[in-house]
This record gives C-alpha cells, structure tokens and sequence, in this order.
C-alpha cells in the first residue's frame, strides 16, 4: 500500500478528463503552463538582481576590519552615584 502504480494513474487521468472534460482540461493546462513559466522567469530575473547587488556592494569601498568609531559624549564619569552605592 502506498505506491500507486500505472493502473492508478491511469484511472485518476480518467476520472479527471470525465469530471472536467477535454476543453477545460486544455485550459487548465495551458494556465498552469503559463503560472510555471512566469514562476522560472521571475526566479531567473531575482537572480541576476541578486548578483549584480552583491557585484555592487563588492565595489563599494568600507571600513575592512575596523569597528565603527563613535565620539565620546559626557564628562567621561561614569560613576553615577556620588556617594557611592547605597547612600
């Protein structure tokens, strides 16, 4: 049990060509067809938008390596409490 065999897939082809008929079942492939088409041009077309995003960003220049530097802000005494902790 679980495997379908040819019978099978024959039978379900039967079924559907009854229940839909010859002109919808050409429609409905001819749609389908379509929907696939567009879905590989449109993974094609993020691909190479992808590529040539990350060819871009290889030419940006950047700090390599280095952490950002950030301008010290305050006194520099970071001791809150004046009298110590507790009082």
């Amino acid at each position: 049990m679980g495997n379908i065999g040819f019978k099978e897939i024959l039978l379900i082809l039967v079924v559907v060509l009854l229940v839909f008929g010859t002109k919808k079942l050409k429609s409905i492939g001819s749609d389908l067809g379509s929907a696939v088409r567009g879905f590989k041009k449109s993974m094609s077309e993020g691909e190479a938008e992808e590529q040539a995003s990350l060819a871009a960003n290889k030419q940006i220049p950047g700090p390599a390596g280095r952490d950002a530097e950030f301008p010290e802000t305050g006194s520099g005494n970071r001791d809150t409490h004046k009298n110590g902790p507790g009082g």
